[in-house]
């Protein structure tokens, strides 16, 4: 049986499109109340009457808007257990050479800062209360080999900063009952990606990335709060029946080797 989400509040970032509103959908099916957030009104307004749940337009790079996106969804529905920091762009493609420094920072902006302003914010709740849970969705491109993906070296190094920074995240706020996962959606056809694709390019279902953090939104595997969690290549259900040896042998976490 599918984990039952009745009661719980999630708050999805970039919800308004993409896999945001893929992850949105799932959360309500499983009977989440959930708030999206976007920087165009027409999808956020949308996908929240869609929802049956509340849109709130803003940018999540922009401290205040990230502090109304939670201070609103905090009024309206009394919490938020479940933040999905899943808003992001892509990267700028032009050789570093030729590149406008203002686009290949501001893809740092939205995906870095945006991530941490997000989680900022609904930390104090999440800490008083002493449980909530984080799920920030990061990228294949922080760790696998430059392929020319086309969506930039920004942006594969700004989902590896923010793959570091959700990793630390979980230590720190771990003690204090928040748990906090990475995940990669896999290779997903959305808006973003798909000027990319070519005949055989090799998609991820669309289904992935939103059951897992419907498992991931349950508690289920708190254990596993810190691991990288891809959601095409792993199982989630082997992975948290064996989460003490994942623990154990550090598992599913980017390493240096040597």
């Amino acid at each position: 049986m599918a984990d039952d989400l009745t009661g719980h509040v999630a708050l999805v970032t970039g919800g308004g499109r993409g896999i945001g509103l893929n992850v949105a959908r799932e959360l309500v099916s499983a009977g989440a109340r959930v708030a999206v957030t976007g920087r165009t009104a027409e999808q956020v307004e949308g996908a929240a009457r869609a929802l049956g749940g509340i849109g709130v337009v803003g940018d999540i790079s922009a401290r205040h808007d990230a502090d109304r996106m939670v201070s609103e969804t905090e009024q309206a529905y009394g919490r938020i257990d479940l933040l999905v920091a899943n808003a992001g762009v892509g990267g700028d493609d032009h050789p570093t050479a030729e590149g406008d420094p203002e686009k290949w920072w501001r893809t740092f902006e939205v995906n870095v800062l945006g991530t941490y302003l997000c989680c900022r914010a609904v930390l104090p709740a999440m800490l008083e209360r002493g449980e909530g849970r984080i799920v920030i969705v990061g990228s294949g491109a922080s760790y696998l080999p430059i392929s020319g993906s086309g969506l930039g070296g920004n942006y594969g190094a700004s989902k590896a900063a923010v793959g570091r920074f959700g990793e630390y995240l979980a230590a720190e706020v771990g003690p204090g009952g928040v748990s906090v996962f990475v995940i990669s959606p896999g290779l997903v056809d959305t808006d973003m990606t798909s000027p990319l694709a070519g005949p055989d390019t090799p998609w991820t279902p669309p289904e992935l990335a939103p059951q897992l953090v419907r498992v991931l939104a349950s508690g289920r595997a708190d254990r596993l709060a810190g691991r990288y969690l891809h959601a095409e290549h792993d199982d989630i259900e082997a992975l948290i029946g064996r989460a003490d040896d994942v623990v154990r042998d550090d598992l599913n976490a980017i390493r240096l080797r040597r």
